[in-house]
């Protein structure tokens, strides 16, 4: 037997509990850089915002809620990105036929 000393106070642990479940992506950076590069039709900003209720609800840990708005904002980011693509090719495509620049 272990004798202790009637004068020590008991020791404190501290318990971390680790979820090993699979990390659900809020696409968070994705629909930053949309916002502030490639904001067709707003398409980013709202997708950030889906972005960031996404992280609220893994914060809280309603899983299904955050992968919902994780996938809106998924979609809401690819067509944000295809949209601005398709504009800024015709804006080259525009410039190197010269119909957008001078006229001479």
């Amino acid at each position: 037997m272990v004798k202790r000393d009637p004068d020590s106070a008991p020791v404190p642990s501290t318990v971390v509990c680790i979820n090993s479940d699979v990390i659900q992506p809020d696409h968070i950076t994705w629909s930053t850089f949309n916002t502030v590069f490639m904001n067709g039709c707003c398409l980013g900003f709202i997708a950030y915002i889906y972005s960031v209720k996404s992280r609220d609800r893994k914060m809280v840990g309603d899983m299904t809620g955050a992968q919902s708005h994780a996938s809106t904002a998924k979609i809401l980011n690819i067509l944000a990105l295809v949209i601005s693509l398709i504009f800024y090719i015709m804006l080259i495509v525009l410039y190197s036929f010269n119909l957008l620049g001078n006229q001479r």
